[in-house]
């Protein structure tokens, strides 16, 4: 049983949001929303965990280490990864009235997706080589996105089609050092069929240490008329989430020397799961300097097994489902 206690502003600050074994608890009922949820789970060596999905899709990500998840009657093993700023990981989906038994023998740290939905789609493994590596914009604005969860077509790449579920986007993000993602500032608060989506969303991040030092970084959520006025200048350090349910979000800011991770959790209550985006107005423009600049190239920090990283095109978002990812800031 987890607490349904209110979260403690937009902002959540390591161990603000623990319980019981979760060192992140985020419920729908917690952010004062309808669909997102997030949760970390820390295991010990030889620990275990009984999740019940109830009315929520959720993907079991590892962030450290590996696991065996046992669900719907078979079996999914988890390599896993030493940390999210080594590689990609594997995954496993469980769907909503489900039990679940996780297990890991070495011990580690899992995130759990999750989104309350209306299908009940079969339980399954997501393979580390199935992940789209995507890198997005250039120069400072350089960045890594791995799609592992993303709504078709994923990253607007060359890949192929996102990862099925019925509510759920989810993806990570990983900025070097310096740079700047999640820009330009965009938002999707509103349903406008084929322009924007209406998406709740959560970060989650990680800052790499660097000379025995912990990292920092910064987020940034500005109003943008609709909602609950989100307005966010936070300086931000692993184990932090920003809870986004409206406004315009952007930048999300590496320190110097101090890669940055994020994971996205993104629900909403629109029938089409869609990733359509709409940029500030005042910041847009961004896009059309990216051609002439390089990518970082301290990027890709990492592909996927077997895989080379899509250099996704960069075009003006809210254009239609097929489009809307491929303008996306991230």
């Amino acid at each position: 049983m987890t607490t349904n206690d209110p979260l403690p502003g937009f902002h959540v600050q390591a161990g603000k949001a623990a319980d019981g074994p979760y060192a992140v608890d985020i419920s729908p009922e917690r952010a004062g929303w309808g669909y997102s949820s997030l949760r970390i789970l820390e295991l010990p060596p030889g620990g275990s965990h009984s999740l019940a999905t109830g009315d929520s899709e959720w993907i079991l990500l590892p962030l450290s280490g590996g696991c065996t998840v046992i669900a719907e009657g078979e079996s999914f093993e988890l390599h896993g990864r030493e940390s999210v700023f080594s590689g990609v990981s594997d995954f496993v989906y469980l769907p909503r009235d489900s039990h679940a038994q996780i297990a890991s023998g070495a011990g580690g740290r899992f995130a759990l997706t999750g989104a309350r939905c209306e299908r009940r789609l079969p339980a399954r493994y997501g393979p580390a080589s199935a992940v789209p590596v995507e890198l997005r914009g250039s120069g400072n604005c350089s960045r890594q996105v791995n799609n592992f969860a993303a709504a078709a077509p994923a990253g607007g790449g060359t890949s192929g089609g996102g990862f099925e579920c019925d509510k759920l986007i989810a993806v990570e993000v990983l900025t070097p050092g310096g740079n700047w993602s999640s820009y330009p500032p965009h938002k999707h608060d509103q349903c406008r069929p084929g322009e924007e989506s209406e998406l709740e969303e959560i970060y989650y991040f990680e800052i790499a240490e660097a000379h025995g030092n912990e990292g920092i970084g910064y987020q940034r959520v500005s109003p943008s008329g609709h909602g609950r006025g989100t307005d966010v200048l936070a300086e931000v350090r692993s184990g932090d989430t920003v809870l986004i349910p409206d406004g315009w979000h952007g930048p999300s800011i590496a320190a110097p020397g101090h890669d940055m991770y994020y994971l996205n959790v993104m629900a909403g209550p629109e029938e089409e799961r869609a990733w359509l985006i709409c940029d500030h107005p005042d910041h847009g423009w961004i896009r059309s300097t990216w051609p002439d600049q390089p990518v970082d190239p301290r990027l890709p920090l990492y592909q996927a097994p077997d895989q080379a990283p899509d250099q996704a095109p960069e075009q003006a978002p809210g254009q239609g489902p097929d489009q809307a990812s491929a303008g996306d800031p991230r």
